[in-house]
């Protein structure tokens, strides 16, 4: 049998809104591994953010994709479960400082390479890991960082796109979320990058590879699954565009799409 590269996105993938993840969810995800094959989460969520889950979904070892792809962790029987693996930084100074005079209202975050997070105004509860730290706005600018975040509230998604659109960004990474919430990462940065580090890691055949998501986050890991002859899978409740950038479309995240296609997988061995 050869092995499949599973990559599964958390927050409106794996789980619902208010956090709720399924058991029917959890025994797929437990089959497909019994049978040999590897399921990576990857994820925007912290590393902090994203264990929790993996470890609801009984994966106690191997790698997780965290951070839109700019942290990859193992696990193992480390301290807190997980160490970190690689880290993708670079110098948020200039992105940060035309971010800044742009959305002067705007909520701004970085994550540093331990994982720990640094803000100048409020998040909410839980959003930047158990370890974040508030600090004026000057200190955010001088220390690389894997991820700097920006949350505007009082935009609406097509408004804060627009903005980027403007602005450009040319020098990194960057994707939105649902709402007015903006991750940026390393130029070239995305969860396939991290994907296709552990892709090789482990030796895996290029084709054997099926990813699931639902957020503007997800298209790059679309567009690499796809090119190297896998499968992308979007959830029904995601935008369109990020339907249009998957192979297909699986039922929403409250239906348990991920479960109806792991229960599939063999299916996909007739087509490759």
């Amino acid at each position: 049998m050869t092995k499949w590269l599973i990559g599964l996105d958390i927050d409106g993938t794996l789980v619902h809104d208010d956090g709720y993840l399924s058991d029917r969810v959890v025994e797929q995800v437990q089959r497909v591994r019994s049978l040999g094959h590897e399921v990576f989460v990857a994820t925007g969520r912290a590393a902090a953010n994203a264990f929790p889950v993996i470890k609801d979904l009984g994966i106690s070892q191997g790698h997780a994709v965290c951070s839109n792809g700019a942290v990859t962790i193992e696990l193992g029987e480390f301290d807190k479960g997980y160490r970190m693996h690689h880290v993708e930084t670079f110098e948020p100074a200039e992105v940060l400082t035309e971010l800044i005079e742009k959305l002067p209202n705007a909520h701004f975050a970085v994550e540093d390479v331990d994982g720990s997070y640094r803000f100048h105004r409020p998040f909410p509860t839980y959003a930047l890991g158990d370890q974040n730290y508030e600090t004026p706005l000057e200190e955010l600018l001088h220390h690389p960082v894997s991820r700097v975040v920006v949350l505007s509230p009082e935009h609406d998604v097509d408004e804060f796109i627009s903005i980027m659109s403007k602005i450009g960004l040319q020098s990194v990474s960057y994707a939105i979320g649902y709402t007015a919430w903006l991750d940026i990462a390393p130029k070239g940065i995305d969860k396939g990058h991290g994907l296709d580090r552990l892709r090789r890691q482990y030796g895996f055949s290029d084709h054997r590879v099926l990813v699931m998501g639902d957020g503007r986050n997800d298209i790059d890991m679309f567009r690499w699954a796809k090119s190297v002859g896998g499968y992308a899978f979007a959830m029904g409740q995601a935008p369109d565009e990020v339907k249009m950038a998957a192979t297909a479309v699986t039922a929403a995240v409250n239906e348990d799409g991920v479960a109806q296609v792991l229960a599939s997988l063999e299916g996909l061995e007739y087509l490759q």
